[in-house]
């Protein structure tokens, strides 16, 4: 009953005061603001990632490529002298293990497409071996996917991205249409799904061909990507094992050689990219805490100034029997009120940084647990900053305060 009175008197006083108290947690509006923004924007970012990084790498899959990860200068000097990764040793891997349900041969290259007088730059031209059929990271919202026989068979068909295929054709249907990269006619049979895109860079530029069609476009002499399915998904340990042994006898490498090609799973890449953005991120949210800071000696110096306005009504109170407790609690009480209205504000201003980013397609996601947080965070600089104001108050002599002036 004591708590409802003294959070009765503490509203009084702040809504007594509107201009005032509006001003005094100024800076913690801004702090949880800022909290509250930047955090949605992290986890807006992560999940972009993420969801970039399983669309292209399947979640159930890994990825041999000839380049491992490069941690210093004597790793790229070292990895620079890897040899290039080759359909031979797809094979090789394909026959090594029955844990080893796919391996899928891949090569990127990019170059110019164009539909008539409609020519794209720097398209990302993929070709595949028919296994691709078999993996999730590929589809056909319209048409249809290229069958195994056109690919094997190096038919000159193609799979588009959804950029490509709105940038090129717009309103016209681009199936059975004829595209022509380097100066070869390509049908276009389908065009994926939309993948979105991740910091600016669409996902969805691309054009899939047959392999055997881009080395004559592109060359042979070029490194492949091996993407690799195990028979099931709990074997993905054992295939990816497998496949390392596979490809370390067809090297020919000696037990303490290290390997000489680099094995990626969706989470090799989720691990790096956290590794590389985690202590930036901290350090973001710190330096933005560190307004909060602000607004707790803000929320200070003003509860002081309200004790030195208001001696006489705590002497009052004090002469007519309230003891030092409850006094250390009406105080400490209308400092957390601000500091929570002012997180209140705070989080509410947030969400609307985060709808205008998702609204100008800038990732932005807003959990409960960021709420909570800049709730939570400015309730407690609100009982930090009003514990000392709050103990000057219990502290006044009955006698001394009823006599100010």
């Amino acid at each position: 009953m004591q708590i409802l009175e003294s959070i009765g008197l503490a509203l009084q006083a702040i809504w007594s005061n509107k201009l005032r108290s509006l001003m005094t947690v100024l800076g913690n509006i801004v702090a949880v603001t800022s909290i509250v923004a930047v955090v949605s924007l992290i986890q807006g970012m992560n999940a972009m990632v993420s969801n970039a990084i399983v669309s292209e790498a399947s979640a159930d899959a890994f990825t041999i490529q000839r380049f491992g990860i490069m941690r210093s200068d004597d790793d790229r000097e070292r990895q620079q002298r890897n040899p290039l990764v080759t359909i031979a040793e797809a094979d090789a891997i394909r026959r090594f293990s029955p844990a080893i349900g796919s391996v899928m041969a891949q090569a990127q290259q990019r170059a110019s497409v164009s539909y008539h007088q409609q020519v794209l730059d720097t398209v990302e031209i993929q070709g595949v071996t028919s296994e691709y059929l078999n993996f999730a990271t590929f589809n056909a919202e319209r048409g249809r996917m290229m069958s195994a026989i056109e690919v094997d068979r190096n038919r000159p068909v193609a799979l588009l991205g959804t950029d490509v295929a709105a940038r090129l054709f717009g309103e016209v249907n681009p199936l059975d249409k004829i595209i022509q990269i380097r100066g070869t006619h390509f049908r276009v049979v389908g065009v994926s799904a939309k993948k979105g895109g991740i910091f600016g860079n669409s996902l969805d530029a691309f054009v899939v061909i047959p392999l055997g069609v881009h080395e004559k476009l592109f060359g042979a002499r070029q490194s492949l990507a091996l993407l690799i399915k195990p028979s099931t998904p709990a074997l993905l340990p054992v295939a990816m094992d497998d496949a390392t042994a596979a490809l370390r006898v067809k090297r020919h490498l000696k037990a303490r050689e290290v390997d000489n090609f680099g094995i990626f799973t969706s989470d090799t890449l989720l691990d790096l990219y956290h590794q590389a953005t985690n202590g930036i991120f901290a350090v973001l949210v710190g330096v933005v805490a560190l307004s909060l800071v602000v607004g707790g000696i803000v929320i200070m110096n003003i509860m002081l100034m309200v004790v030195t306005e208001r001696t006489r009504e705590i002497g009052l109170r004090k002469a007519l029997g309230a003891r030092r407790a409850r006094v250390l609690m009406q105080f400490v009480i209308e400092a957390v009120l601000l500091a929570a209205f002012g997180g209140a504000i705070g989080v509410a201003l947030g969400y609307c940084a985060a709808f205008l980013g998702q609204f100008l397609n800038f990732p932005a996601q807003v959990p409960l647990w960021a709420v909570a947080l800049g709730i939570g965070v400015s309730c407690g600089v609100g009982l930090a900053a009003g514990i000392y104001p709050a103990w000057r108050a219990s502290r006044l002599d009955p006698a001394v305060a009823l006599r100010d002036e």
